[in-house]
């Protein structure tokens, strides 16, 4: 593979792989027909080396669903949805289609914990009856659990086997109840306690080396002044870097993350370069009954194919990229279809709206935007490109790039020297919005050089505005975050009281 010089290829992987999204924000309600089924809604998808320590030899994969979660949501909290069907993807040829896809999939039970109130026996209306301590503990009125299965090749049509707990052969997980309240976990470090006891270290069909999972509520590590951003850009985009309050800063997620060894990710490919994406999909039929006057409520029931209802690769694509027209399409459709959205890449509005509200940052004049193409649909030569890529929409990471340590991580990435970082893969406190805002405006075009250098068919002049230090206001840094998986910090707790259950 040849590579570029170490001071243009730093350039390179940490702005130009970004700068087709011109995402400002992680991906809530980004499409009009997500929106009404949140549990769905993909936020954030992450995709790095591993850099816990003596985990090298393994890639993190974190899918982040269910966006908004406040944190006192009860007493309905936020379950996965047992009718869907949540996928991590991996493509490790170039061709824009799955190699390897990891299915999860969800169960709720309800206990029907009841209480003898005067001589009759009645349902209690909260998902715990007690402290909750462990996995499947009798005071847990709902137990939610699921199933993970790998398939190899066609998503639908590949082989399909089952993924087991390492320590017992169990193919069916807990997955722990969300953050309702210290009292409930026994006071401020009950929660973490409670959650760890649901990573697993799992035997997945056809790799040497045990993998982990985790699938449960954790904190939203998405850092934006997203308020500000949908109000034309209401913010100083020339100002200082954390000016701006994290609009999600009081809000969680639900996380399914996963951790491979990277031999199996890239076996059976053409190279050490993977792609990443992940979907949620619905049943095409639903039949909601009334229930009869005795009954315990609505009856849906599902059927019919699978039909793929969100999508998430590069950060937030769909909502800030893609025509309001075609985002439902968008979220629909596979990578290896994505020449029918090829328009919003090379002719973006995103800079020609910057450059409206404000008018002393030009808008960069090179139409097609060749730059954008190269860094968004294939990768970036002799860094993160595939060899005979088929042009597509997906998070591109090289497998041979050592991890960063958490301690040495830039915030900006491999623009920051960190070669680790975004946009090779995309780690949890990577800032790619005030990355992906600069290359928006032709950060691209005044790295490549008057010769083109990086070979991306613009040059300096193109881009007047390229060399602006853009920002959003909301600083997102490494320091966020723990460096051990599942890489999330503990959700909020729903009220904070450290008292004992007596």
């Amino acid at each position: 593979m040849r590579l570029l010089p170490t001071p243009v290829r730093a350039c390179v992987l940490a702005l130009c792989a970004v700068a087709a999204t011109g995402a400002l924000a992680s991906s809530h309600r980004e499409a009009p027909s997500i929106a009404g089924m949140p549990k769905l809604d993909a936020t954030d998808f992450y995709m790095f080396r591993s850099y816990e320590p003596n985990r090298q030899d393994f890639v993190t994969l974190i899918a982040n669903y269910q966006p908004d979660q406040s944190p006192y949501g009860g007493p309905n909290y936020f379950t996965m949805d047992p009718n869907g069907l949540y996928e991590i993807h991996i493509d490790n040829t170039g061709g824009a289609t799955e190699a390897l896809t990891f299915q999860f999939r969800f169960t709720n039970t309800l206990r029907d914990i009841q209480l003898p109130i005067s001589g009759k026996q009645v349902a209690i209306p909260l998902v715990q009856a007690g402290a909750i301590t462990g996995p499947n503990q009798a005071t847990s009125n709902l137990r939610e659990t699921f199933t993970l299965t790998v398939v190899r090749g066609d998503r639908r049509k590949g082989r399909a086997e089952s993924v087991t707990n390492a320590a017992n052969g169990a193919a069916v997980f807990d997955r722990p109840t969300d953050n309702i309240g210290e009292k409930t976990f026994g006071g401020p470090g009950g929660y973490a306690t409670y959650a760890a006891q649901h990573l697993y270290s799992i035997n997945i069909p056809g790799c040497s080396t045990p993998g982990r999972v985790f699938a449960g509520q954790r904190k939203d590590p998405f850092t934006v002044a997203l308020g500000q951003v949908f109000d034309l850009i209401n913010l100083n985009p020339l100002g200082t870097t954390n000016g701006n309050p994290d609009a999600l800063a009081q809000k969680n997620v639900s996380t399914m993350a996963l951790e491979v060894p990277i031999a199996c990710l890239t076996a059976g490919g053409n190279g050490t370069i993977i792609g990443g994406w992940t979907t949620a999909s619905a049943r095409q039929g639903r039949l909601i009954a009334s229930p009869p006057k005795s009954g315990h409520g609505t009856t849906t029931l599902n059927g019919g194919a699978w039909a793929q209802v969100s999508r998430l690769g590069m950060p937030l694509v769909n909502e800030v990229v893609i025509g309001l027209k075609d985002k439902d399409t968008f979220n629909s459709s596979r990578p290896a279809d994505d020449g029918q959205f090829a328009t919003y890449v090379t002719n973006p509005t995103l800079p020609a709206l910057i450059q409206t509200l404000y008018p002393s940052a030009p808008a960069p004049t090179n139409f097609p935007r060749t730059d954008l193409v190269a860094a968004f649909l294939t990768g970036i030569d002799g860094v993160n490109k595939p060899a005979n890529v088929k042009p597509s929409e997906m998070l591109r990471l090289n497998t041979i790039t050592a991890p960063t340590p958490m301690a040495s991580q830039s915030n900006l990435g491999v623009a920051g020297g960190d070669g680790a970082g975004f946009p090779n893969g995309r780690r949890p406190g990577d800032d790619v919005v005030d990355i992906e805002l600069r290359v928006a405006m032709g950060a691209l075009c005044v790295l490549t050089g008057a010769n083109d250098a990086l070979k991306v068919g613009c040059k300096p002049a193109d881009a007047p505005a390229g060399g602006a230090a853009i920002t959003d206001g909301a600083l997102q840094s490494p320091t966020q975050f723990p460096a051990a998986f599942p890489y999330l910090n503990t959700p909020l707790p729903g009220a904070v009281n450290a008292a004992p259950v007596q």
